[in-house]
């Protein structure tokens, strides 16, 4: 990494050098041939990747928000109930998209670092007649992780759409779209899915695709709306050119490359070697002394972490000292709390080496900010678990 700094926040994130290169290639016509195959392979990797054989892929030029956007747009209607389980920054904008839309929107909050209880979300799915639900898999503001399977289920126990925001979970957490019966699974390219930003992906369930068919009035968002982007889906995917929108060549080039490592990879291999190199840091953290921003280890996600500053130690001097040492992290982003801690960024390419440097810098910054410790010590927690 000579000449440059390690890039250890929760997106964008280091890239694998083959992404880069076909990022950097020569632009090809978003009709040519060789672009038309490379478009309808991403769609078929995307399956793979979200496990949902029978979901509708899209890619779309745009981030995250654009998906949050869209999985909602295209389903909901004015005056339709919808159902925010909110557990950071982006469960509150999600809120705001809806409100956009003119949906009559109920959030479901916690304590800063904690979840919504299944029973608290029961609870208020049972009080009406819900026409979706939108969770957060992992708050990039928060590093807490939520565990989509049984709130699908209560989805599906109530004839509610679930969307999940997996902007900083698709390809480093868990995910089985199909088996789990989520009806919309969205992410964004720059963090696990390992491509610079650009896109907006997102895998819609065939139940939530004849909702949208059947929808009584007009989408509310002309770029977004799904009635111009699905025949151009459907058309790259049998190899067939079409236009809508030109599409970010060099971006879904790249794409390709990545979505062809993760799952050269296997999913169940890259989910574990996620949890291990979060566990071995979140450890690290907590041997040092330091607090993490979830309330529990077992709601913390595994590919980013939060972790309070001391007591008496500046944010903004502590992250300068790690920069020092040639390693970037991120500061606080739920606006509550946004300087009393920061964020660490452990996804897609980031290795074990990765990891040991970050804490060696973690270390270097506490010593310069006479945080007293026992040196090596995060270290030596880390390599015993990475090591295991």
């Amino acid at each position: 990494m000579k000449g440059r700094k390690l890039l250890m926040i929760p997106g964008p994130i280091e890239f694998e050098p083959k992404v880069l290169q076909a990022l950097g290639a020569p632009t090809d016509s978003h009709v040519a041939p060789s672009f038309i195959e490379t478009f309808g392979n991403s769609l078929e990797l995307m399956r793979t990747v979200w496990q949902s054989p029978t979901g509708q892929p899209f890619i779309m030029a745009g981030s995250g928000t654009l998906a949050m956007d869209m999985a909602v747009v295209n389903l909901i209607e004015p005056n339709d109930n919808v159902l925010i389980i909110s557990t950071g920054y982006f469960g509150e904008r999600y809120a705001d998209i809806c409100k956009r839309y003119g949906a009559n929107v109920t959030i479901l909050t916690t304590d800063v670092g904690n979840i919504v209880s299944l029973n608290t979300i029961e609870k208020e799915l049972s009080t009406k007649n819900y026409k979706l639900l939108t969770m957060t898999h992992v708050d990039t503001s928060t590093g807490v992780l939520v565990n989509p399977e049984p709130i699908a289920k209560l989805g599906s126990k109530y004839n509610t759409l679930t969307v999940l925001d997996g902007v900083c979970s698709v390809a480093g957490e868990e995910i089985n779209q199909d088996n789990w019966k989520i009806d919309v699974v969205l992410t964004a390219s720059q963090k696990a899915i390992g491509v610079p930003p650009g896109l907006a992906l997102l895998m819609i369930s065939e139940k939530a695709m004849d909702v949208f068919k059947n929808r009584k009035t007009p989408v509310q968002n002309y770029y977004a709306d799904f009635t111009h982007w699905l025949p151009i889906m459907k058309a790259y995917e049998s190899k067939n050119p079409s236009y809508f929108g030109t599409p970010p060549v060099n971006l879904i080039t790249a794409l390709e490359v990545s979505l062809q490592h993760i799952v050269s990879e296997g999913m169940e291999t890259r989910f574990l070697r996620h949890k291990k190199i979060a566990t071995a840091f979140r450890e690290a953290m907590l041997v040092l002394g330091l607090k993490l921003l979830p309330v529990h280890k077992n709601i913390s996600a595994n590919t980013l972490t939060a972790v309070y500053y001391p007591e008496n130690i500046d944010g903004s001097t502590f992250l300068k000292h790690v920069g020092n040492n040639d390693i970037i992290l991120a500061g606080g982003l739920l606006p509550s709390h946004k300087t009393q801690y920061f964020r660490i960024g452990h996804m897609g390419s980031v290795n074990n080496n990765d990891i040991l440097a970050t804490i060696g810098a973690i270390e270097s910054s506490l010593i310069a900010c006479n945080y007293s410790f026992e040196t090596g010590i995060g270290i030596k927690t880390a390599l015993t678990i990475l090591n295991n």
